[in-house]
């Protein structure tokens, strides 16, 4: 749905970019012997040559169209070029050609803010770098022109047959020239400056429009081509809209141009001109009756968006005539590439420019050969976008079956046939910056007591002398995993008045993040006979700087939980330090303990997606598959497993599934 937004200002300069055949472009590049050549890039497919998806000028001064196949072309053009487009997954992979669209939007950013429109196109804002020069250098006292300026074409311009040139020259530096066209004078100059930094770096031809609005300055890019300008005065709006057909206009392509061809016999933009603002409003909406009216007088309030990046990512596939999938099996396998694809393009997005998107959207084409209602478009479904493959692939093909349920219609069973996919897609939208203070797989872990776990498996049998489990020696064990051994349980009391210091370690100043961690560790006065098990090992802070010093630490230090169990509407969580195998029995925490730790999280180690493991770095993987494969144990059946997670997490386990009797 347009939004009509009032135009800010008519001295604003925009300049609307669009690369020349750029698929083409991109090929001559990477093969120099196609230059000059009449050239066309085809889609991997073979039947009759395959389909063209960009063609040269060369190609098309001899007639060679888009819509033609390769076999046609050749019929046209005997001599022409035909370069396959790259494939990646049974379809075209275009990374070539979105890598190249950088290179240019990396050098018309230097002047100006820079909104990338897609592949090969770039809306910029020049209003401040035009503004400048106008202040730094007055028009009329310019002694040299850049020819490429005076090759402009500048609408509403009479030529006369005249020295074109010279006649560019004398609008470029009028003195009685108004404010806005002074400004456009400067707007075009910088342009062609950036369309010549363009060719020198990269090779590529483009063309340009510059206006007063985006609306304007895209329908100029295009009207004269290739490596020419064209500028666009207040003066030559009228002259250039009155004729232009409808469904030119940029969203007036579809239904709404269609409405106004046969409901109001509109045709041409002119033809808008004749109904007034109140007529549109109640035609079509206050909303849209305005922007219609504002569209008819050149008139638009759309920002230049300071964006350099795509807004979205998408992955699709046309499946026509005979190819068209009408099993959802053979959806499901298409479904897979293009979510792989995607996925792989979010993960780039993520790791090269800190971006996240959260809306996933399934599209597709369809029709039904069974039912008159065959017209019926298939609806778009959108969904909470989970990263990782499989997770977009389980999505996806819900969103399908949800769709496919829509079209067809309750009468109809999707495993009956009668239907086919003709077009498929994928799309990740609303892409925005991951929030400043937030980096870290870890901020999903936080459990009251955080602490410091062996990023290294051991094989031996735990003992205090090992150097991997000694730091968390002493952590409290969840008493809902405890081990429950008949007799008497003594209170043990903890000395809470000791806290060890603020751990913070900041990570990624690129993306501002701090993660700051708070350990405590309650020391238990045990018994004299009881003590000597500290003896064999080494102290605490040792372990502390040891751990500093080697500057990594485990993932796990996060997962492990202090499950809780409620009594009487109160939670109560019990601790268990280090136990002695002769018989030492677990104590409850103090009352002050439980309350800190009434938060704690939990974690049934069956419901771990093996699919999230997957997503993490490779040695995180390996860490954290180590601590949940079970340890053997010396005597089987003697006490019940634990369930959760933290069970598998404990140092102490073997005590707890292995107990000795005294």
């Amino acid at each position: 749905m347009p939004v009509a937004r009032p135009e800010t200002s008519d001295s604003r300069i925009i300049a609307h970019v669009d690369m020349d055949c750029f698929y083409v472009q991109v090929e001559q590049r990477k093969q120099p012997h196609l230059r000059g050549q009449p050239t066309a890039v085809v889609q991997y497919n073979s039947w009759k040559g395959g389909g063209l998806i960009a063609v040269g000028y060369e190609a098309r001064k001899d007639g060679v169209k888009r819509s033609m196949r390769g076999d046609e072309a050749k019929k046209v053009c005997p001599q022409i070029q035909l370069v396959q487009v790259p494939v990646a997954r049974g379809k075209a992979d275009l990374t070539i050609y979105r890598n190249a669209g950088s290179e240019v939007v990396s050098i018309l950013a230097r002047r100006g803010r820079c909104e990338r429109a897609s592949i090969d196109e770039v809306y910029l804002d020049l209003t401040e770098a035009a503004e400048t020069m106008l202040k730094e250098t007055p028009l009329e006292s310019l002694e040299s022109i850049d020819e490429e300026v005076l090759k402009s074409h500048v609408l509403g311009l009479s030529l006369n047959g005249n020295d074109e040139k010279e006649i560019v020259r004398q609008w470029l530096t009028r003195r009685d020239a108004d404010h806005r066209d002074k400004l456009l004078a400067c707007g075009a100059i910088i342009v062609a400056e950036l369309r010549m930094q363009v060719l020198r770096e990269t090779e590529f031809t483009c063309s340009a429009g510059i206006a007063h609005n985006k609306m304007l300055a895209k329908l100029a890019s295009g009207m004269n081509k290739p490596a020419q300008q064209t500028i666009v005065t207040l003066a030559s709006v009228k002259g250039l809209l009155e004729p232009l057909p409808i469904k030119k206009m940029k969203q007036l392509g579809g239904k709404l141009g269609s409405s106004l061809q046969t409901d109001l016999g509109v045709d041409t933009v002119g033809d808008l001109l004749q109904f007034s603002v109140e007529k549109l409003q109640d035609l079509y909406g206050s909303n849209t009756g305005t922007w219609l009216w504002n569209v008819a007088r050149g008139i638009s309030g759309d920002e230049v968006e300071g964006r350099l990046l795509p807004k979205s990512h998408g992955s699709g596939k046309t499946f026509p005539g005979v190819r068209a999938l009408k099993t959802v099996a053979a959806v499901e396998k298409w479904l897979k590439e293009l979510c792989e694809e995607l996925s792989e393009r979010l993960q780039l997005d993520l790791e090269t420019n800190k971006r996240v998107a959260h809306t996933l959207t399934l599209h597709a084409h369809a029709y039904k050969s069974t039912d008159t209602d065959s017209h019926k478009k298939f609806p778009s479904k959108s969904c909470p976008l989970r990263y990782g493959a499989g997770k977009i692939l389980e999505d996806s093909v819900n969103l399908f079956q949800a769709g496919l349920r829509e079209f067809l219609g309750s009468y109809m069973n999707s495993a009956d046939g009668g239907w086919g996919i003709t077009n498929l897609s994928v799309t990740a939208s609303k892409i925005v910056a991951v929030p400043s203070g937030t980096c870290s797989i870890t901020k999903y872990f936080h459990g009251q007591d955080r602490f410091h776990a062996s990023s290294e498996p051991s094989d031996e049998k735990f003992a205090p002398e090992d150097d991997n489990l000694s730091t968390s020696m002493t952590e409290s064990h969840s008493a809902s995993h405890q081990t429950e051994i008949g007799g008497e349980q003594p209170q043990i009391t903890h000395d809470t008045s000791s806290f060890d210091q603020y751990e913070t370690t900041c990570k990624d100043e690129a993306s501002e993040s701090c993660l700051t961690l708070k350990h405590h560790e309650p020391q238990p006065r045990l018994p004299e006979k009881e003590r000597n098990i500290n003896d064999g090992k080494r102290s605490y802070e040792q372990k502390r700087k040891a751990t500093k010093e080697k500057g990594t630490s485990s993932i796990l230090r996060f997962l492990q939980p202090t499950s809780c169990s409620s009594s009487n509407q109160e939670a109560k969580c019990l601790s268990s330090g280090v136990q002695e195998a002769s018989g030492m029995e677990s104590e409850s925490l103090t009352e002050s303990q439980n309350i800190r730790r009434t938060n704690s999280w939990r974690y049934n180690v069956d419901e771990i997606d093996q699919s999230v493991v997957e997503e993490l770095p490779p040695e995180l993987q390996e860490e954290v598959r180590t601590w949940l494969r079970p340890q053997k144990q010396v005597k089987a059946n003697t006490e019940k497993r634990g369930s959760s997670i933290a069970h598998y997490f404990s140092p102490n386990k073997n005590e707890y599934t292995n107990p000795k009797k005294s």
